[in-house]
């Protein structure tokens, strides 16, 4: 039986991006978000808030979203939160760098506000997925989603 997500910690330094996710992700999606302006809040208030996902902006002053995630996984009650990344830059091997920085997926800036939860719903359900596979067999099992997941405006 694969988990519900509920609860999303969004980390966005723009104002404007930060406050359309977070309304988006909690009218029309149904989450509790708790959104951050910095990696270094969400430092503060990841544990808090115990999320089921982050979704983190990857450029970002001070602390970007891979360093961000990094200091994230170091704290052991958020080790395994999967981590969608946001921006604008998805070539090939930019996401390849994402994904060997923790990400489960890359959502493209712009993104689309109106389908941003069904795509967030989307990616979660292919994770709970292959975490299922993964608890079930001996043999590793990647996850195949690809970037871009998030239709552009």
């Amino acid at each position: 039986m694969t988990r519900l997500l509920s609860r999303i910690l969004l980390v966005e330094d723009d104002p404007d991006i930060r406050m359309v996710a977070g309304v988006a992700l909690e009218a029309i999606g149904g989450f509790v978000i708790r959104t951050c302006a910095s990696g270094p809040e969400a430092l503060e208030t990841a544990s808090g808030f115990a999320p089921d996902l982050f979704l983190l902006d990857v450029m970002m002053p001070e602390m970007d979203g891979p360093t961000t995630l990094q200091r994230l996984r170091e704290i052991p009650a958020l080790a395994g939160v999967p981590a969608v990344f946001m921006t604008a830059k998805v070539q090939p091997r930019e996401v390849a760098q994402y994904r060997q920085a923790g990400a489960t997926d890359v959502i493209a800036k712009p993104f689309d506000p109106m389908t941003l939860a069904e795509t967030i719903r989307s990616i979660w359900d292919r994770h709970e997925s292959t975490m299922a596979r993964v608890s079930t067999s001996k043999g590793p099992v990647t996850e195949g989603a690809g970037a871009g997941t998030g239709a552009g405006v």
